[in-house]
């Protein structure tokens, strides 16, 4: 087996860099996952440190994007990044195709 093989990126690695205090490997990750610029990932992640510090409510309703992406719900998918992470909703719905066709 390889051991030079990268596994994928995913929202888990965005949140521990996030929980890590690794915001630049988390807006790295963020920028990556979810096809945004710099610009737009810093102010997402910022965004999601923000709500996260809420409790656990939102930590629940970050999470059910896994259920959004395994149904292969766009709409919902949108609505969730729209809300975890501030992202107006035209960005959101690029972003969800890219997430959707990164998970197929």
């Amino acid at each position: 087996m390889n051991s030079d093989v990268t596994p994928p990126l995913t929202f888990r690695d965005f949140a521990a860099a996030l929980m890590g205090g690794d915001e630049a490997r988390a807006r790295e990750i963020l920028a990556q996952l979810l096809a945004v610029d710099a610009a737009v990932a810093e102010a997402a992640t910022r965004t999601f440190a923000e709500k996260m510090a809420t409790g656990p409510a939102f930590i629940e309703k970050a999470m059910s994007m896994r259920t959004a992406v395994a149904a292969k719900d766009p709409a919902a998918l949108t609505a969730l990044i729209e809300a975890c992470f501030g992202l107006a909703a035209d960005v959101a719905r690029g972003s969800a195709a890219a997430v959707l066709a990164r998970y197929p």
